[in-house]
């Protein structure tokens, strides 16, 4: 954890300081600080570089956890909320709001920032039941049957969400279509302050019943021995990392392959206790996003590549490692 610190200090400061506009270590701090300040300065940190590292972490924090939280309840290592398609739900759902909604949608509408994330929740829940009930067989979850339902209600939404943003006008097909690839370029501090609520309800939750996503590992029959409601906490299991999910979609679009990259990681380092996975993952996946939105901004500047391709260019083949190495 100390290492991970670090290490997503280091990206901050890299991406606080490195750009089109450059910036010293003695500028920075004299404008954190209010030794020196210049409006200019105080522009490039305080509207536009710092509002998106703060982002980037929270959305990491957020799908990390999120798909150490469905690896455990599904006992599937290739379970991941943009892989299983609750990322597609989620972002259908949002996607329906905003063409229902043209022209209302921007990132300065307090409204529409702060009920998007309740139509990605209504989003994914959708997706995440319809997966659940079809994957249910013979009184259990089925991993192999979890994974291939995913990927077929995924690309149905997907559908759904490019057809709706082809009727959308000129605009807001823009908008759309930058969002769904994964992107944080027009972060702000309301998009933060936006997820702030979901974390404060759904992370307590999760956080307390980690040892519950332990037990999980045992068989259906020993969870009850135990005396564990099992339908009762993957309900809420579920409910409360798809609630992180679309928190996060809601503010940057479909960004996959983070929670199935970080809990792995998480578990080579730290082994199998979700006491110590879960956190874990978290920081992992802030690493992950910070530096790939790093990467994005800077690659091919002054343009940008959205986070969401930065991050699919290393899960990709990371996903296809763990299809061969698990035998599907």
């Amino acid at each position: 954890m100390l290492v991970g610190c670090f290490f997503l200090l280091l990206l901050a400061y890299f991406s606080l300081t490195i750009g089109i506009y450059e910036i010293t270590i003695k500028e920075l701090l004299d404008t954190i600080f209010r030794m020196n300040p210049s409006e200019k300065l105080d522009l490039v940190i305080f509207q536009y570089r710092l509002p998106r590292i703060v982002l980037a972490i929270l959305i990491g924090f957020g799908l990390g956890i999120a798909g150490a939280v469905l690896q455990g309840v599904s006992k599937n290592g290739l379970a991941d909320p943009g892989i299983l398609g609750i990322n597609s739900g989620a972002g259908a759902a949002i996607v329906i709001f905003m063409f229902f909604f043209q022209g209302t949608v921007t990132s300065t509408n307090w409204m529409t920032i702060m009920i998007m994330p309740l139509f990605g929740l209504i989003g994914g829940l959708t997706a995440a039941l319809i997966i659940y009930l079809i994957s249910w067989q013979d009184g259990r979850l089925d991993p192999q049957l979890l994974l291939l339902t995913g990927i077929a209600v995924g690309s149905g939404f997907g559908a759904l969400t490019l057809y709706l943003s082809l009727k959308m006008k000129a605009q807001d097909f823009e908008m759309a279509t930058v969002w769904l690839s994964g992107s944080i370029y027009n972060a702000n501090w309301m998009f933060i302050v936006s997820m702030i609520p979901w974390f404060l309800i759904c992370l307590p939750v999760i956080l307390q019943k980690t040892y519950i996503l332990d037990l999980f590992q045992l068989n259906e029959t020993s969870l009850k021995g135990l005396g564990v409601s099992v339908e009762r906490e993957k309900s809420i299991l579920l409910l409360c990392s798809v609630g992180l999910v679309s928190a996060c979609v809601s503010v940057a679009g479909s960004i996959s392959f983070v929670g199935l990259i970080a809990p792995h990681i998480a578990r080579f380092l730290v082994g199998n206790q979700h006491k110590s996975i879960v956190p874990l993952s978290g920081l992992i996946g802030m690493i992950l996003v910070v530096g790939a939105d790093f990467i994005a901004k800077n690659v091919v500047a002054p343009s940008e590549i959205p986070v969401g391709i930065v991050i699919a260019i290393i899960g990709v083949p990371y996903f296809v490692y763990l299809l061969f190495r698990v035998k599907i």
